[in-house]
């Protein structure tokens, strides 16, 4: 297939996945895999790692106000209420800080994972499950925490330490994670939606930057078959098929995150629940066959 359209389709699936709660890590590597692309060619192994980019600056374009706000409020909050411990910005990192210390213990586990096509449809279905549970149940009194300003520290290091597994578990998705999270300790779905936007921009900003770093950096100690493995060689056509890719994700991105912000006022996440287990289930069913994973 020719390599702009392979590019302009995996911009689409990461600007259409990446927010949504469904795993854009197991939608990419499905879509790589039906396009015969290698999954461990370090051009495409860079290629989806950079494209992400596209989805972060367009979701932080898009809560630009809101982030200027609370950088504006920072530490006392526009009621004066909050102080360093419990003002959003505060709370966003100290999720982050919770999330990246097992991730970053774990990480060898995860990268098994993510090479099991079992483990990410189970993560699919599993987490699936799990949404359509909290969220049915949550949506039947009024949500106790009803703003991300009236959140707690608490609440904050309980959605971090269930967002960290999704960087453990690949195809657990990091935006289920912590909208299923945010419900269970009584978050309504706009304010567990909101947060979770909010802690996947440092979230996503740091584990690209890493994942970038992991594969352009090839240690002293490597052989030269591993060196030369390892290094992206990047020529015209290359340059313009990642800019393509970046640019789309970042496009799809800007609409999904006003429609999902939508849809989940009217409709909650039942929706995307479903759509997980029926996914999952075809990957263990079809998914060695049809993708070679």
């Amino acid at each position: 297939m020719n390599p702009y359209i392979q590019s302009i389709i995996l911009g689409i699936v990461e600007g259409l996945t990446e927010f949504l709660p469904v795993s854009s890590t197991a939608h990419l590597r499905i879509t790589e895999a039906l396009m015969r692309i290698p999954l461990d060619d370090a051009y495409w192994k860079m290629y989806t790692i950079v494209i992400q980019l596209g989805a972060i600056v367009a979701l932080i374009i898009l809560f630009l106000s809101r982030i200027v706000d609370f950088l504006r409020t920072f530490p006392e909050g526009d009621d004066g209420r909050s102080n360093w411990f419990t003002h959003p910005i505060s709370l966003t990192l100290i999720a982050f800080m919770v999330t990246s210390v097992p991730a970053l213990l774990l990480r060898k586990w995860s990268e098994r994972n993510l090479a099991s096509l079992t483990a990410m449809a189970l993560a699919l279905i599993i987490g699936g499950f799990i949404m359509w549970i909290i969220d049915s149940r949550t949506s039947r009194y009024e949500a106790a925490t009803g703003h991300v300003e009236d959140m707690t520290l608490m609440q904050a290091i309980w959605i971090g330490l269930c967002q960290s597994l999704s960087a453990i578990f690949p195809g657990t998705s990091r935006s289920m994670s912590t909208i299923a999270a945010g419900q269970m300790v009584g978050l309504s779905r706009p304010a567990a939606l909101e947060f979770s936007f909010l802690l996947s921009i440092p979230t996503m900003v740091a584990a690209t930057l890493w994942d970038l770093f992991k594969e352009i950096h090839v240690s002293k100690s490597a052989d030269a078959a591993t060196a030369a493995a390892a290094h992206v060689v990047m020529n015209g056509e290359r340059w313009i098929v990642l800019i393509i890719g970046l640019a789309v994700s970042f496009i799809v991105a800007l609409g999904v995150v006003e429609w999902f912000l939508f849809w989940v006022r009217k409709h909650g996440f039942a929706m995307f629940a479903l759509y997980r287990i029926l996914l999952g289930t075809a990957l263990l069913i079809w998914g060695a066959k049809l993708i070679g994973l």
